[in-house]
């Protein structure tokens, strides 16, 4: 299966990992965790701000010149990212779609915002079953027998496997999940969830939600809660299922934070700085960076080992490299999220 990356809207990053104790079966796939930190600029990680994407930018493959394949709009990016293909082929310029007829799901809207799972499901219907025409990365995966997860933003995640509806196969868990418009969840995830203490439903961003207007500054807080919790999701319930099956596994998580924040931030009411550089933004890009170190440092990471020489790259340009390189170590206490 090769993709061509051809620019992306924000830092991301691939890491490939091999199973200990299955390390010798020579023709055994990889498994592949795909994190994407949402509206993450290069010049924004440094070893000070994010060093946990920072340390992996070192010993992988960085792209110095990376840029949007459609600068701003989120599921423009996602599409490339998820099918490999050029707006051109999948034709999401936008984050609204022109289907000339009313779509329920979005209020009757002709234009509707594809921003959720369920207006992506009625879009298909109206495509004959896949409005993006494109074959998707997990779809890819999972037909040819891998485990498959999306874990994060609901504007970009279901968008890796939106033809798959069902929850049964591709496990999704986004800001809806749990909810009317959501996509189901397995009895297998439920069960999961219950034995690990975690709620069915997603929660809200809170505080992080605080949009301000002229008068009243927008939030000060990370979305620390909802990313603590798709964490847990991943760590706890999704790679010990997969762990279970015996399968080699595709996992994307994409996280709203830094953008999601740096949208609604209230550091600069009625002032151009500090910017999207004050410290709530600041605050997001640390809650971005801590994930992978979470995700990689929990000692309920399913099986794999992560000291030898591994292979990983970041994703930035029209090309994806993987370099060999050693991991780097992370002390799960020094990884917190500000605002926790």
């Amino acid at each position: 299966m090769s993709l061509k990356f051809r620019g992306l809207l924000t830092f991301a990053f691939a890491i490939i990992v091999a199973n200990g104790a299955l390390a010798a079966e020579a023709k055994r796939p990889n498994n592949l965790i795909l994190f994407v930190a949402d509206g993450l600029r290069a010049l924004s990680v440094t070893a000070d701000t994010a060093p946990a994407i920072a340390a992996v930018r070192e010993v992988g493959v960085n792209f110095k010149n990376p840029h949007s394949v459609f600068p701003t709009f989120t599921t423009a990016n996602a599409s490339a990212m998820a099918t490999g293909h050029q707006l051109g082929d999948t034709g999401n310029y936008s984050n609204t779609f022109y289907v000339g007829r009313p779509t329920e799901s979005a209020g009757g809207s002709v234009t509707p915002t594809v921003n959720s799972s369920l207006i992506r499901r009625e879009l298909d219907q109206f495509f004959g079953g896949d409005y993006l025409s494109e074959e998707t990365v997990l779809k890819a995966a999972r037909v040819r027998g891998f485990s498959t997860a999306v874990i994060g933003k609901g504007e970009a995640a279901s968008i890796f496997d939106h033809t798959e509806q069902n929850g049964e196969q591709t496990i999704l868990f986004d800001d809806a999940t749990g909810s009317p418009s959501g996509i189901s969840l397995s009895e297998e995830v439920k069960a999961a969830l219950r034995a690990a203490g975690l709620p069915l439903t997603t929660p809200p961003q809170g505080e992080n939600a605080k949009i301000g207007d002229f008068k009243t500054p927008g939030t000060t807080v990370a979305n620390v809660e909802q990313q603590t919790y798709f964490v847990d999701v991943a760590t706890k319930v999704v790679l010990p299922i997969f762990k279970a099956r015996n399968k080699p596994f595709v996992l994307v998580y994409w996280s709203r934070d830094p953008d999601g924040t740096q949208h609604a931030q209230g550091d600069s009411l009625n002032a151009l700085t500090p910017g999207i550089n004050g410290p709530t933004s600041r605050a997001a890009i640390r809650n971005a960076d801590c994930r992978p170190a979470n995700i990689f440092s929990t000692g309920q990471f399913p099986g794999m080992t992560f000291s030898g020489r591994l292979p990983m790259a970041t994703f930035s340009s029209s090309r994806s490299r993987y370099a060999r390189a050693k991991l780097f170590s992370i002390s799960p206490a020094n990884w917190k999220p500000e605002n926790s």
